[in-house]
């Protein structure tokens, strides 16, 4: 055989191999929203064009004209409505509250990046003068920005979230497991999974504030309230979904485990867990959803530190430009909460075999 016919098969086999690769890479970039980079690296890779553009309409084309369509409709509708606080802010004007937050951000650092060194010196100027005694250090206390805001909010959303899967997996299993266990739990569950957290939060505010005596400083008594609200409305989904998830496996999975003699740990680890594991992530990706609405309503009720306290604040005050940054912060809400929701979606697609959009 000559190296000329070698040739074809040799670059027949490359474009075969990065096919391959990017089919399958398809999954992950569209657990990640990017499903529309497919088609594009198809047509990079030499596949036919006409075959990818269908696909890059879908997945590209379309969203952009709707939200094309949308800013478009919101920039001429929104000043047609005045309000107490003047017209709605169109897209430019809620643009420019934008970046009027991010500079606020960015002074608001350098305010303390400025406090540190002055301290610093001072500090150092009385150790020079024999003064060690007299040396104080203290913490930067000026106003959280909008990214602080944020950053507390996400922590608070964590932490709520981290305590419902705690608690909801195992007595999702438990009752999935176990008919007894179901019937026992299921009152109490139709009881309380429809009350709406500005009813918990009164009843967490005192608990908290009468068990919670000695608060910390990396989960003061504000967060720990807004958290414990979030998890008692958002691990239902969760538990429901996992004691479903586990009463649906293949009877003859649990029968197969009977005949070995398995453990219930053993059982529960290699044979439900895995079973399960698509409908349990449903229930996490609920659960996180709504412990992110919940936690805005919490923040706003409570005065807590978060988005929800900058919206009420933002509100109260009244200011011209109120109303923009209102709505930066709602958009700021439900971009978080799409990028939530894509990060539970990605760790179900690495960790099951049915992760769908």
């Amino acid at each position: 055989m000559t190296l000329a016919s070698e040739a074809p098969a040799t670059t027949g086999d490359r474009r075969q191999k990065l096919f391959t690769a990017i089919n399958r890479s398809a999954a992950w970039l569209s657990a990640l929203g990017l499903g529309w980079l497919v088609p594009l690296l198809k047509i990079a890779a030499g596949d036919d064009p006409r075959e990818q553009m269908g696909e890059l309409r879908d997945s590209l084309l379309f969203p952009l004209l709707g939200i094309s369509a949308f800013l478009l409709a919101w920039a001429v509708l929104a000043p047609q409505v005045q309000t107490s606080l003047g017209a709605i802010p169109g897209p430019a004007q809620v643009w420019e509250q934008t970046g009027a937050l991010w500079q606020d951000h960015v002074a608001e650092r350098e305010k303390e990046a400025d406090f540190y060194v002055r301290q610093d010196e001072r500090n150092a100027q009385l150790v020079a003068d024999g003064r060690e005694d007299d040396v104080k250090v203290r913490a930067y206390t000026g106003k959280p920005t909008y990214l602080d805001q944020i950053v507390t909010s996400l922590k608070t959303v964590g932490l709520g979230f981290l305590i419902a899967t705690i608690i909801a997996v195992p007595l999702g299993i438990a009752s999935g497991l176990s008919k007894p266990f179901n019937g026992a739990l299921n009152p109490l569950v139709q009881l309380f999974k429809p009350v709406s957290p500005l009813a918990w939060l009164p009843i967490v505010t005192m608990v908290v504030s009468a068990l919670y005596v000695d608060a910390s400083d990396a989960f003061p008594k504000a967060l720990v309230i807004s958290a414990v609200t979030v998890t008692l409305c958002s691990l239902w989904p969760t538990l429901i979904n996992t004691a479903l998830g586990v009463a649906s496996i293949d009877k003859d999975l649990v029968n197969v485990g009977k005949v070995l003699q398995l453990s219930t740990p053993t059982t529960i680890t290699k044979l439900v867990l895995p079973s399960a594991l698509p409908l349990i992530f449903t229930g996490l990706r609920l659960s996180l959803g709504v412990g992110w609405m919940v936690l805005i309503a919490a923040e706003m009720l409570a005065q807590n530190p978060g988005l929800g306290k900058f919206v009420w604040d933002e509100f109260q005050n009244g200011s011209s430009s109120s109303l923009a940054r209102i709505i930066v912060a709602v958009l700021t809400i439900g971009i978080i909460g799409f990028l939530l929701d894509r990060v539970m979606f990605t760790l179900q697609t690495a960790f099951t075999f049915s992760g769908k959009r």
